[in-house]
């Protein structure tokens, strides 16, 4: 396998745990809302239903972990190595809280419900990514 497709495989793989996992919080947390809006659109795509907002929240979050969180985790080393890498969990959560920001059709009140719902995609993602996305020596 080449490094590229590694590469590929671990932004769908991230991409499916987000999907995956924004769906999973807003079943079972009660504050965490995923909504359908008569207006929901993205880029001019109308969006009418739930599975196609959760695509598309997962996607975005998806790329915004594949792509952002390494150079917020580079930027924040010294917290990482300060904290023994808990510190990841607030950049995980900040990465959500701006994905609420973000998007209207996604609620998830401050604290609990973030740190909750980003427990839920970093599990499905560890899984995913050391069950599932086997890199091969």
């Amino acid at each position: 396998m080449s490094k590229a497709s590694n590469g590929v495989k671990k932004l769908l793989s991230q991409i499916i745990a987000a999907s995956a996992g924004l769906w999973i919080a807003s079943s079972f947390i009660p504050s965490v809302i995923i909504r359908v809006y008569s207006e929901s659109n993205f880029f001019g795509f109308p969006l009418t239903e739930l599975w196609q907002i959760i695509l598309v929240l997962g996607v975005i979050l998806g790329l915004l972990n594949y792509f952002v969180r390494p150079v917020l985790k580079a930027i924040s080393l010294p917290l990482e190595l300060l904290t023994l890498g808990l510190f990841s969990i607030v950049i995980n959560m900040a990465i959500i809280w701006f994905l609420d920001l973000m998007f209207d059709e996604f609620y998830a009140p401050w604290l609990f419900p973030l740190l909750y719902t980003t427990l839920i995609v970093w599990v499905l993602n560890f899984i995913i990514q050391k069950f599932l996305v086997k890199e091969k020596d």
